[in-house]
């Protein structure tokens, strides 16, 4: 399912991409294809919180707006120095609120913003199995209360996380398709 495909001003350059959602929806396995298929950088937004923060999550903690604060400016300053670079790029951010993604645009106002979206059930399960990350399943519902559905001002699209990722990366190549381009 594709929201907002209307407000998609996409230039023939080299985009920037933010592929978003709560912890568990898959944003790296389809970020990670997703940066392969179009030949674009990739960056894991774990990489960028600090230690702080990935202890605070790791002790069941939700992160509140302070906190997320400088991981989402660091995640910016990738955004613009990719856009700056003429290589655009794809990174894996939870990007919850609108006012985080507006943080996000201040450094690249043409972002793309993919958001995958899953019910409660399926993604528990997917976090309950998932081995090796600092985020517990006990904060998924705090993920989901803070959670806000791109607005009609946000270019970007929403994509169930239903299907598997090699068809989601198809449907998301073709919503991030130029209108007058074609796309690999």
């Amino acid at each position: 399912m594709a929201l907002n495909v209307e407000n998609r001003a996409l230039p023939d350059a080299p985009r920037t991409v933010v592929v978003m959602g709560v912890s568990g929806v898959g944003k790296t396995t389809l970020a990670r294809l997703l940066a392969d298929r179009l030949d674009l950088p990739f960056a894991e937004a774990d990489e960028f919180h600090p230690p702080a923060n990935i202890a605070k999550m790791s002790a069941g903690i939700p992160l509140d707006d302070q906190d997320r604060e400088p991981w989402l400016r660091a995640i910016g300053a990738w955004l613009k120095a990719h856009t700056e670079a003429g290589t655009g790029g794809v990174v894996t951010c939870s990007a919850l609120k609108h006012s985080y993604r507006d943080i996000l645009r201040a450094d690249a106002p043409d972002a793309f913003f993919l958001h995958l979206s899953g019910g409660h059930e399926l993604v528990g399960d997917r976090l309950s199995h998932r081995t090796g990350h600092f985020m517990p399943t006990s904060l998924l519902d705090s993920q989901y209360a803070t959670l806000e559905p791109l607005g009609a001002d946000e270019n970007g699209a929403v994509l169930d996380v239903g299907p598997s990722p090699e068809e989601l990366v198809e449907m998301a190549v073709a919503l991030l398709r130029p209108v007058n381009g074609d796309l690999a």
